[in-house]
């Protein structure tokens, strides 16, 4: 089940080992489509924004677990292309004890502090109750978004990234059904549809570690492979942390931008809610790339192959230029159709306002294709703090932008993203660079 992208076409390698990470993103933007379709019809578009309100909080914290379990994934996947499994072990036990220590730490935290967030967050009032219901059930389960991601980035970093997209399938269709059930037969409203995301989280997170705890021999661990290495924990956390921060930070910036939406009303909440569900979707390619990027670097780098970084970089852009031209092209032909999906009959007056905010979206989905690929490619290659600079750029273009909102209106809030990402690659590739000539200069030094 393991995979070595330290030989072979990068571009084949791209392609085979990224396919199966696009699909278990799309399967994981389902959870959230089917949620927010089955809201937006079923209870109307005032929950639908009670649920978009959230959209910022909910990246900020569950971006910041997706970050942290990728970055604890680099020194498996670095010692995995040094060949050495001794390493590879003590650094995955590492990665368990402190999952479980953050996640416990996390849940209290923002269980606690939510209904403070969305105060702050000018929340309105006629949709405040049910925004606080949706998102705090989401914080009580993030272990379970511990557990998936943690278990997932173990297995990416193996090489086997098919074994979390059959989890996340079946999870997706468990996610179907008991929004069905929860929300329509038990009448459980927002409750039911957070609820139900959290318990096929878990699912997809338990079918994980059956598979990591089954499937590899290398994995076997001794007692003593448990016992916390101060040295291996302080490199797990400099690496997870700056990940989880990038996201965070990033985060902070559409908080912002959310709170500025907020202010113009429950009408612009929804229009940008169903925009966002459809472009997040459309952006799951990204998704999918920087994840093989962050891979692919680390077991290069962990195998000392430095042209090879150079050729993954080519050969996943070339990849990332088409898609998003695609993708443009696929919003101005059947944006209004996709939009529709979200929202109720008596919200369908929305529809121009949805498509304007979409269109400016996918109109710059190349440099959004560039912030994942090149960002996630630094953090494999072990500099996840620089490419965490490149998240306070993205959250000074949201931030500015938003204060901008209340001049400009819905169009700066249309443009927030866009800036961010431009602003992003203006820092990154020169980064990039300077990374790679820092790792062949300490390689030279060393063999001197």
């Amino acid at each position: 089940m393991t995979k070595d992208l330290t030989k072979g076409s990068p571009m084949r390698l791209m392609l085979s080992f990224g396919f199966p990470l696009l699909l278990g993103f799309l399967f994981q933007q389902l959870y959230n489509l089917v949620d927010t379709a089955i809201v937006g019809k079923t209870l109307g578009g005032d929950a639908l924004a009670a649920v978009g309100a959230t959209g910022s909080i909910n990246f900020l914290v569950v971006g910041f677990v997706s970050g942290v379990c990728g970055g604890f994934a680099i020194p498996v996947a670095q010692q995995f292309g040094a060949r050495n499994p001794r390493e590879l072990r003590r650094f995955v036990a590492g990665a368990v004890w402190l999952c479980g220590m953050f996640g416990l730490l996390i849940t209290v935290s923002t269980a606690l502090l939510c209904g403070n967030i969305l105060t702050a967050m000018h929340t309105p009032a006629d949709i405040f109750h049910r925004s606080y219901v949706y998102i705090v059930t989401i914080f009580w389960g993030i272990p379970a978004y511990f557990l998936y991601n943690m278990c997932a980035g173990i297995l990416r970093s193996l090489g086997d990234s098919r074994t979390p997209v059959i989890w996340l399938v079946a999870a997706s269709l468990v996610n179907v059904v008991l929004d069905i059930v929860f929300i329509l037969c038990f009448h459980m409203d927002v409750f039911g549809a957070a609820f139900a995301t959290v318990l096929a989280q878990l699912m997809a997170g338990l079918g994980c570690l059956g598979r990591l705890c089954r499937g590899f021999p290398i994995l076997r661990t001794r007692r003593e492979d448990w016992r916390l290495d101060r040295k291996r924990v302080w490199r797990l956390c400099a690496m997870g942390l700056p990940m989880g921060l990038q996201y965070s930070i990033t985060a902070i910036g559409s908080i912002v931008l959310q709170a500025a939406v907020n202010d113009l009303g429950t009408v612009y909440i929804t229009a940008v809610t169903a925009g966002s569900k459809v472009s997040m979707f459309l952006c799951c390619p990204y998704d999918a790339m920087g994840a093989a990027m962050a891979t692919y670097g680390g077991q290069n780098v962990g195998a000392r192959q430095w042209e090879r970084l150079h050729s993954g970089l080519r050969a996943c852009s070339i990849l990332g230029v088409g898609y998003s031209v695609a993708a443009f092209g696929l919003v101005l032909a059947a944006g209004n159709w996709l939009n529709a999906l979200f929202l109720d009959q008596e919200s369908l007056a929305l529809l121009p306002m949805v498509q304007r905010f979409l269109v400016l979206q996918a109109a710059f989905y190349i440099p959004l294709a560039f912030v994942n690929i090149v960002r996630f490619l630094i953090q494999g290659m072990g500099f996840p703090p620089i490419a965490t600079l490149a998240g306070v750029l993205e959250m000074a273009g949201r931030t500015g932008m938003a204060l901008a909102v209340p001049a400009l209106g819905f169009s700066a809030a249309c443009l927030a993203s866009p800036v961010a990402w431009i602003l992003a690659d203006l820092f990154l590739f020169p980064a990039y660079f300077l990374c790679h000539r820092r790792l062949r200069f300490d390689a030279s030094l060393a063999a001197a």
